[in-house]
């Protein structure tokens, strides 16, 4: 996407998103259990929208919105349900899950950090720097922004160039991968 298409959607999101965050919040706390996860699914709205308003800004972006927060509920919700079916099933009862410790495994997980780590170097190094303390440090969005002394904002909106940008280089990464594997050539 190019650089000014890009400024047009952060201003979109500026604009019409973000001013929309109270209520998202509130709609937030009132239909998930866990009240320590309302930051995180907040990030995770901000991101899924933004990515998906690359390929169009939304018409009614406050229903647009609501409507992928409560998507994002519903897919938490199923994964919570699946992963208790499979807490409480015999383990007679579950297929034998793949051989983790096989050698090809571990070459594809050695290639595949490679590749994350290498796009992880290539992010801007503030943006780098955010993604570092959010999400691999662990702190919060508020900490991240007094740490280094930016608006939450400036966090929100570097965490999702950092995502977009390391999701793009692992998608990359995949579709070579593929292609190698399908025809052999590289």
């Amino acid at each position: 996407m190019p650089p000014d298409l890009h400024e047009a959607l952060d201003n979109w999101f500026v604009q019409e998103v973000l001013p929309l965050e109270p209520m998202l919040i509130g709609y937030l706390r009132n239909h998930c259990r866990e009240a320590d996860d309302i930051v995180d699914l907040r990030q995770d709205v901000y991101v899924r929208v933004y990515e998906a308003a690359e390929a169009g800004v939304p018409a009614n972006t406050r229903a647009f919105v609501f409507a992928v927060a409560r998507n994002l509920l519903i897919d938490r919700a199923r994964h919570r349900q699946v992963a208790a079916i499979v807490a409480l099933a015999p383990s007679g009862e579950l297929p034998d899950p793949v051989d983790e410790l096989c050698p090809e495994r571990h070459a594809m997980g050695r290639q595949d950090m490679q590749c994350l780590q290498q796009a992880f170097s290539d992010l801007p190094p503030k943006c780098r720097e955010v993604v570092e303390l959010r999400k691999i440090a662990g702190l919060s969005q508020r900490d991240v922004a007094a740490q280094l002394g930016i608006t939450e904002g400036t966090v929100e909106k570097q965490i999702a160039k950092g995502i977009r940008f390391l999701a793009a280089a692992l998608g990359a990464y995949g579709s070579k991968v593929k292609t190698i594997s399908e025809t052999g050539v590289a």
